[in-house]
């Protein structure tokens, strides 16, 4: 690990020049310059310090980031079909639940629909890949066809029909489904 390079991108991250945080941590700036060039070792009492003045922990700062699955194949996917409802929905963000906000494919057949949800908290969006849906939001309905999008904020009973069949991206902020 390079610690050097890890204290200076925290320090710029945190819009700090050398000399601030070398105020911050009773150090000289010149050893703040020397330690981001590795051309010196901070002892451990010294780099807690310094790491406090950043914000953050010993135990953190020597965490590595785990690289996360940004792109996601069919292979990654987990669907559900409901026959009575006339639907599948599948998940196109493998544990989206975790996230703020989870994004389907919900494919509808002729007669299909979603099941009826109470309010909660939140917001819906959609965008209609193929096909027409009709979107019930309270006692009012509102149509949306191939390429046309819908928002909502959850506050009413809501639930998603269509006659002739269609498939959409549904996106719940936070999740839902």
């Amino acid at each position: 690990m390079d610690i050097g390079f890890k204290i200076k991108e925290l320090r710029v991250a945190k819009g700090l020049t050398q000399e601030e945080l070398a105020d911050r941590a009773e150090l000289s700036k010149g050893f703040i310059s020397q330690l981001e060039r590795d051309l010196t070792s901070p002892s451990i009492s010294t780099l807690e310090d310094i790491l406090l003045c950043l914000g953050i922990s010993v135990a953190d700062f020597f965490t590595e980031d785990v690289d996360e699955q940004i792109v996601f194949g069919y292979d990654d996917y987990f669907e559900k079909v409901d026959p009575e409802l006339k639907n599948k929905i599948e998940w196109v963000v493998p544990s989206a639940q975790k996230n703020m906000m989870e994004p389907v494919r919900l494919t509808l057949e002729a007669g299909g629909s979603t099941y009826q949800d109470l309010p909660h908290e939140g917001e819906e969006f959609g965008y209609v890949l193929k096909g027409r849906v009709t979107i019930h939001l309270g006692k009012n309905k509102h149509d949306a066809g191939a390429g046309e999008s819908f928002y909502y904020i959850s506050e009413k009973r809501h639930y998603i029909t269509s006659d002739k069949g269609a498939e959409i991206i549904w996106v719940s902020a936070p999740p839902s489904f």
